[in-house]
C-alpha cells in the first residue's frame, strides 16, 4: 500500500478534534478513522496485477535520435483503473524533464515527456502510453519493470505492483562524421575521372590508351600500340580498386580515456552532408575512433576496396568482414554498438597475429589507438616495425580537446603551469609520431571532430599516390 499527500492532510486534520476534545481516546479514534479510510480506498482500487501490458519498442536506434517505447494497457478488472504508470528505462535513455501527463479518453494514446503517465481506464478498456527515449550512450539497453500505482476513488491510498515487461533496444553509433562523406566522394570521383593520372609504379592499374601529347612521360608510351596505329600512344592509369583495407580499433585501457568535459550519464541498470556547425563528440577516445572507422569504411567501400574492421585488446571484441555496399554500414553499426573499452593493456603481438590471419597480401592497415609515449614505446612501435615491411600502416590517434584549452590559458600562475605541462605532453607525442614515421607509418593525430575527415583525406592521398 502507498499513501498519498491526501492521507497526510487527513491525518493532520485530526488536530481539530484533539483540540475540541482533549482526551486520550480522541487520538486513537482519529487514527482508526484514517486507517479505515485508507483501507477502504485501497480495497476499492483496481488491482494493478489485473492490468495486461504489451510493450512495443524499435529494435535499434542511432545515438542521439529520439524514439519511444509504447505500452498498451488493458484493464481486465471490474473496477475503474486510476493509476500512475512508470515505464522504467536506464537513465541514459529517458530525458530529465518531468511533465505531468493529462488524462485522455479510453483507447487514445497518452503522450508524455517523462517515464511517468497518469491513466484513467474503465473496466475492460485499453489505452496506450508512450515514453520518449533519447539515447546518450551506445550499447544494448534493457527495459526495467513497469510500476503501476492504482489509486482508490478518494486517491488517499493506492495499491502498487512492479510487473516485468521485456524490452530491448540497441543504440547504434551516431555516425556524425557522415556529413564529411559527400565531399570525399567528390574527390574520389575526381581521381577516377581524370583523363590521365600521372602516377606510376606500385598501386596503379592500367586504364586506357590515348594519343601522346606534349608533357606526357615517355615511360608511359606503349610501343606495341604505337607500332600498330602508326601514332605515338601512351598508357593512362587509374587508382587501383579491390585493394584490402583493415581497420583495427584499439579497445584497451587507453581507449577509455575521456577526451571532453561532458560525460554521459551512467546507467543504473544493465541495460547527405549536413549544413551548419558540426556537433562536438564527447565521451571516450573509443567513440571518436568508431566515428573515424565508419567514415573510412564507407569511403573505401565506395572506392571499390575491400574493408575489414576489427576491435581488439586482448581478445577479439568485434569483427566485420565480407560486407559491402548497402550492407556494410548497418553491419558495422550493429557490431560496434556493443564494443566498450576494456581496462587492460592491449596485446600488441596478438594484434599482429590477427592482422596476419586476416590479410596476407599487401594492404592498408589502419590502427586507431593513442599516441601515449609509454604505450607506443613498449607495445606499438615493435608492431609497426613488423607490419610496415608488408603493409602500408597508418596510425590514427585522438587528441584531447581539453589539453588544447590548457595550452592557451594564461589567466593565472596555476594555469601557466598547466599550459606548460600540456605543451610538454604535446612535444612528447610529436616525438613519438616522428619515430613512427621513421619506421614507415603514416601518423594522423587530430581533435575528436577532425579525426574522421583527416583520416579520410590520408586514405585519399595514399590512393592518389599509388601507395596502397
Amino acid at each position: 500500500m502507498a499513501l498519498t499527500w491526501r492521507a497526510v492532510v487527513l491525518a493532520a486534520l485530526g488536530v481539530v478534534p484533539v483540540v475540541l476534545f482533549p482526551v486520550p481516546g480522541t487520538v486513537v479514534v482519529w487514527t482508526l478513522v484514517v486507517v479505515a479510510v485508507c483501507a477502504a480506498d485501497v480495497a476499492l482500487a483496481a488491482s494493478p496485477r489485473a492490468v495486461a501490458i504489451q510493450r512495443r519498442v524499435p529494435r535499434s536506434v542511432r545515438l542521439g535520435v529520439t524514439t519511444r517505447s509504447e505500452l498498451v494497457l488493458t484493464n481486465t478488472s471490474r473496477r475503474r483503473l486510476r493509476a500512475l504508470v512508470r515505464d522504467a528505462w536506464p537513465p541514459s535513455l529517458v530525458p530529465d524533464a518531468v511533465v505531468r501527463t493529462e488524462g485522455a479518453a479510453a483507447g487514445e494514446p497518452l503522450e508524455a515527456r517523462s517515464a511517468r503517465h497518469e491513466v484513467d481506464l474503465p473496466a475492460g478498456e485499453s489505452g496506450r502510453v508512450r515514453t520518449p527515449l533519447h539515447p546518450t550512450r551506445r550499447g544494448d539497453r534493457t527495459a526495467g519493470t513497469v510500476t503501476i500505482r492504482s489509486y482508490g476513488p478518494l486517491r488517499v491510498a493506492a495499491r502498487q505492483a512492479s510487473i516485468p515487461v521485456p524490452g530491448h533496444l540497441r543504440v547504434l553509433p551516431e555516425f556524425a562524421s557522415r556529413r564529411h562523406l559527400p565531399s570525399r566522394l567528390a574527390r574520389l570521383r575526381e581521381m577516377d575521372g581524370r583523363a590521365a593520372v600521372q602516377v606510376r609504379g606500385e598501386g596503379t592499374e592500367f586504364d586506357s590508351l590515348r594519343e601522346y601529347v606534349v608533357g606526357d612521360d615517355v615511360r608511359s608510351i606503349d610501343w606495341r600500340a604505337t607500332a600498330r596505329r602508326g601514332d605515338v600512344v601512351v598508357r593512362t592509369w587509374r587508382p587501383e580498386r579491390d585493394r584490402r583495407v583493415l581497420i583495427v580499433l584499439d579497445t584497451g585501457r587507453t581507449s577509455a580515456a575521456r577526451i571532453g568535459t561532458s560525460a554521459p550519464p551512467v546507467d543504473a541498470a544493465p541495460a547527405a552532408e549536413v549544413p551548419g556547425p558540426a556537433p562536438a563528440l564527447g565521451g571516450t577516445r573509443l567513440e571518436a575512433s568508431i566515428e573515424a572507422a565508419l567514415l573510412l569504411a564507407a569511403l573505401t567501400d565506395r572506392a571499390g576496396d575491400r574493408v575489414q574492421v576489427l576491435a581488439y585488446d586482448r581478445a577479439l571484441r568485434a569483427r566485420v568482414a565480407g560486407a559491402s555496399g548497402p550492407r556494410l554500414l548497418p553491419a558495422l553499426a550493429e557490431s560496434l554498438a556493443v564494443v566498450e573499452p576494456a581496462l587492460l593493456e592491449t596485446d600488441w603481438p596478438g594484434l599482429v597475429g590477427q592482422v596476419r590471419q586476416r590479410v596476407s597480401q599487401r594492404s592498408l592497415v589502419v590502427l586507431l589507438t593513442s599516441l601515449d609515449p609509454a604505450a607506443v614505446e613498449t607495445g606499438l612501435l615493435p608492431v609497426v616495425d613488423r607490419l610496415s615491411g608488408t603493409h602500408q600502416v597508418v596510425v590514427a590517434a585522438v587528441a584531447d580537446a581539453d589539453a588544447a584549452g590548457l595550452r592557451a590559458d594564461r589567466s593565472s600562475s596555476a594555469a601557466v603551469y598547466d599550459a606548460a605541462a600540456a605543451a610538454r605532453a604535446d612535444l612528447e607525442r610529436a616525438a613519438v609520431a616522428a619515430v613512427l614515421r621513421q619506421h614507415g607509418a603514416e601518423v594522423v593525430e587530430a581533435l575528436p571532430d577532425d579525426l574522421a575527415p583527416r583520416l579520410a583525406d590520408t586514405y585519399l592521398a595514399l590512393k592518389a599516390a599509388g601507395r596502397l
